[in-house]
């Protein structure tokens, strides 16, 4: 599965024959995060942060794949379920109209954290979300990440997370 993201992200990198705009830069911004199918749970707040590399094949359509640092779990009544992972969604951005896009896509998620030795390594996520491009190359994006794998084997409990990020494009 590393070797896959690790293709993805450099197709991105050097496919740029074949676009129209290169991307790279950084982002960061904050987590509410919640695992499904558990009563008594809370949302759980955290960050996010990392870096995000695309392309932009027209005027309507783009790519994006992101390496993220992402704090995620839950909270309840005798403290907090804390689920760091490193995330790498991929989503396609399909532009409304300048600046304004839509995204869709899946993410990998790895876990790099957990204070619970039956959580699962490897986390598959469904991606959907809104972004605006601004001048300069600062991005606003909401993403909603709904897992579609079980956090810990076999408890039907997915990740939830809803994030809300500012970025900053170097090209």
């Amino acid at each position: 599965m590393k070797k896959l993201v690790l293709i993805v992200f450099t197709l991105l990198l050097t496919s740029s024959a074949f676009a129209q705009g290169v991307d790279f830069g950084i982002k960061g911004g904050a987590n509410f995060a919640t695992l499904t199918d558990v009563s008594g749970l809370d949302n759980k707040t955290g960050f996010v942060i990392g870096v995000f590399g695309g392309l932009k094949f027209n005027d309507k359509v783009g790519i994006q794949a992101d390496i993220l640092y992402s704090q995620q779990g839950a909270k309840f009544s005798l403290g907090d379920i804390d689920l760091d992972y490193v995330n790498v969604p991929v989503v396609i951005r399909y532009f409304i109209v300048q600046g304004l896009n839509v995204q869709a896509g899946p993410q990998f998620g790895f876990i790099i954290e957990d204070n619970d030795a039956d959580v699962e390594s490897f986390d598959l996520a469904g991606v959907l979300g809104v972004g605006y491009d601004l001048p300069m190359g600062l991005r606003l994006a909401a993403r909603y990440n709904f897992g579609l794998t079980d956090v810990a084997k076999d408890s039907g409990s997915k990740n939830a997370v809803f994030n809300l990020s500012v970025g900053y494009s170097f090209l």
